[in-house]
């Protein structure tokens, strides 16, 4: 049965935490939602956490963060959340679902522990500052 389930890729719609600088030249972090579709996606809600199991059982886990963001316009940018550094050990999971053509389609988009860092970063489309982007 599971083989007669074909469900719709998920393409254009991106995840970057990007590292910014207030007016008082501090560094921080923010998560945004990227819609590269030229078509505007719907209804959309986030769903965030942070969590690690080390090999020895021990487990850490952040709360789970719900954002409903509604609809996003085509070639656009949307505000998840800040995002501090103190969870940059732990695995950040964004479980990203919307509408799009009456159709609700969903896809996880998992930063690893350890690989939100300063040489990781590049250049992120429609933002046009420097972050780490999953696609």
């Amino acid at each position: 049965m599971k083989k007669d389930i074909n469900p719709t890729q998920i393409k254009d719609v991106a995840v970057a935490v990007v590292k910014e600088v207030n007016e008082l030249n501090q560094e921080y972090w923010n998560v945004y939602l990227i819609n590269l579709k030229n078509e505007k996606i719907n209804q959309v809600l986030v769903s965030s956490k942070g969590y690690l199991k080390l090999e020895n059982g021990e487990e850490t886990k952040t709360s789970v963060l719900r954002h409903a963001l509604g609809d996003i316009e085509p070639k656009s940018f949307v505000l998840i959340e800040p995002i501090v550094e103190d969870v940059f050990r732990l695995h950040n999971e964004y479980w990203v679902s919307f509408f799009k053509d009456n159709e609700l389609l969903d896809k996880k988009y998992i930063f690893l522990a350890e690989t939100i860092k300063d040489e990781n970063l590049t250049s992120v489309p429609v933002i046009d500052k420097k972050g780490i982007m999953i696609k």
